[in-house]
């Protein structure tokens, strides 16, 4: 197996996909495949309580397609559009149980760097979950990017990103999104591993604490996966001093 390449372990019931054994990638349980396993993926689909109803998610990096089945099963009002630069990750798409394309879901073997340029305005979440070998690709972190990330999002857009980095990279990457989004960015840490969530908004402001409170209410019987905890948090997050 050439290095880097990714590889599947399958065990008590999982199956979880690597590129290398110090890092699990993706996580699905065989009996439940749509139910999100790993801590930070819950966290990344807090995006509704910034828009509880979105039109169109695009997603950088398949992994094991976690949330595009998330979305698909539990937002069926939702086109779905994941873009995944590694042919050898979406061969696994049947392994990892993801449906096939259809209507509202598609999966595009292309380079989110310069899929996401190519693309303005054209979806209104935009969530940013690509990885490598080696981390996180420069080129899915880079002013430039993200600059075309804000382009991307239709006005009041959300971004979500995945931020598993040192605190180097992280920090930076954190100045950046900063930099493209003038309404602010506000992170989440997932409750498990060293994940950090980032949400920014495009043309619009964050919601406040009440709003946020009221949206996990209203959400929580469709999707449980702990909106309520995270509107606390992030409640907490954005009345923090600067």
């Amino acid at each position: 197996m050439p290095d880097g390449a990714p590889f599947v372990c399958q065990e008590r019931g999982e199956v979880s996909m690597h590129f290398g054994m110090g890092a699990v990638q993706s996580r699905m349980r065989v009996s439940k495949p749509d139910v999100l396993v790993l801590d930070y993926t819950r966290a990344m689909m807090s995006f509704l309580l910034f828009n509880p109803a979105p039109r169109h998610v695009l997603m950088l990096g398949l992994g094991g397609g976690s949330l595009a089945k998330y979305c698909h099963a539990h937002l069926p009002d939702t086109r779905f559009t994941a873009v995944e630069i590694n042919p050898e990750v979406i061969s696994m798409r049947e392994l990892f149980s993801i449906p096939p394309d259809d209507d509202r879901l598609h999966i595009a073997c292309a380079d989110g760097a310069v899929w996401v340029p190519s693309h303005p305005q054209s979806c209104d979440v935009l969530m940013l979950d690509g990885f490598g070998p080696d981390g996180l690709p420069p080129t899915l972190s880079s002013q430039d990017f993200y600059d075309a990330c804000a382009d991307a999002l239709e006005p009041g857009g959300v971004l979500v990103a995945n931020i598993w980095a040192g605190p180097v990279v992280r920090e930076a990457a954190l100045g950046r999104l900063r930099h493209s989004f003038e309404s602010g960015v506000v992170t989440l840490p997932a409750e498990e591993g060293e994940n950090l969530i980032a949400f920014a908004r495009r043309d619009a402001p964050m919601p406040d604490a009440d709003t946020l409170r009221a949206r996990a209410r209203a959400l929580d019987a469709a999707h449980p996966i702990g909106l309520a905890l995270n509107a606390q948090r992030l409640a907490a997050a954005l009345s923090a001093p600067a």
